[in-house]
């Protein structure tokens, strides 16, 4: 496949586990050109792009990469992965003359706005604001972290964050054994705990505290929860979605994003279908005299996996225009 020549832009997702490529023609992606690659089958994310552009037979005019991890300065570097990639390094590989690189929450969040409404799932209704108002997404995937999006005059702006690295916020005897069984040193982060592998942390702390010697995977743990064979499943199920409808409503009195909660990332994903039985809202609301007012943000999970691609799309429109 060949394509015209500083026409097309190409835009990168790259999570700890997989990487997700498109080109795209201004902020529409070329389907037939997305592409998803396990990163554990890639040398690194040099090599994975190179062979991508070669394939594709392609010579941007634009590219963004986004990244699981700070992005500071044009570079970023994975936290889960030992991968890194800067903006002269981007632009050698794409010969594009525009080039960005952020982090893969800033991504998302530019996406906001241009999703279709088939890959919402509407979770709380919350009440309807302007378009203009800020709005705020959070991904649970391999790691955690969450960025919100300020509307302009100028355009959309998405500061970079790394909350998935601050203290966990614990309230009973039991999470705080589960910290101790899960923390370095005493420290607990959110995302050791809402991530792929603090659910299989939290289930192995389960099996241990029931006399087990234990543990399943993620994905094995999911199956068996779904499937109602296994106790210390559900358990573990339970346990992360209350934690996450905490944390969840912790951000939103943080940045007070009235446009709306977007969760994204294949754990997220995972646990909706569990956020009724397990009290996600209930969770979420519990903020002693602010509860009420908790009710004004709209809650959704999205469930296109390659939404941080068209928001990557219109990033680099925006920056080129600028």
């Amino acid at each position: 496949m060949s394509h015209s020549s500083n026409t097309l832009s190409l835009v990168a997702d790259v999570g700890g586990t997989n990487t997700r490529v498109a080109l795209a023609k201004g902020t529409q992606l070329l389907t037939d050109t997305m592409r998803k690659f396990p990163n554990a089958e890639a040398s690194g994310l040099d090599a994975l792009l190179t062979r991508y552009v070669a394939e594709e037979a392609v010579d941007c005019t634009a590219a963004a990469v986004a990244l699981a991890g700070p992005v500071h300065d044009g570079k970023g570097t994975l936290t889960n992965l030992n991968w890194s990639m800067d903006r002269e390094t981007l632009a050698k590989i794409t010969k594009a003359e525009t080039v960005a690189v952020l982090n893969d929450l800033q991504a998302q969040a530019f996406a906001l706005g241009k999703i279709k409404s088939e890959n919402l799932l509407s979770v709380l209704p919350g009440q309807s604001a302007p378009a203009t108002t800020p709005r705020l997404v959070i991904g649970i995937g391999t790691g955690f972290n969450a960025a919100l999006a300020l509307n302009t005059t100028t355009g959309r702006i998405v500061p970079a964050s790394e909350c998935g690295h601050v203290t966990l916020p614990l309230r009973t005897v039991d999470e705080l054994r589960l910290a101790e069984f899960c923390g370095d040193g005493g420290f607990v982060s959110i995302e050791d705990i809402l991530s792929g592998r603090g659910v299989a942390l939290i289930y192995a702390w389960l099996a241990q505290d029931a006399g087990q010697s234990k543990t399943l995977s993620t994905a094995e743990i999911m199956r068996q929860c779904q499937a109602g064979t296994d106790v210390l499943a559900r358990r573990t199920v339970e346990i992360f979605v209350k934690l996450m409808g905490r944390v969840a409503g912790d951000l939103a009195l943080v940045h007070l994003p009235f446009g709306g909660v977007y969760l994204i990332g294949g754990v997220a994903r995972a646990m909706a279908p569990y956020f009724d039985c397990f009290g996600f809202a209930d969770n979420f609301r519990e903020k002693g005299r602010f509860a009420e007012f908790m009710d004004r943000f709209p809650l959704d999970v999205i469930e296109d996996d390659f939404a941080a691609l068209s928001g990557m799309a219109a990033h680099l429109k925006e920056i080129r225009k600028s």
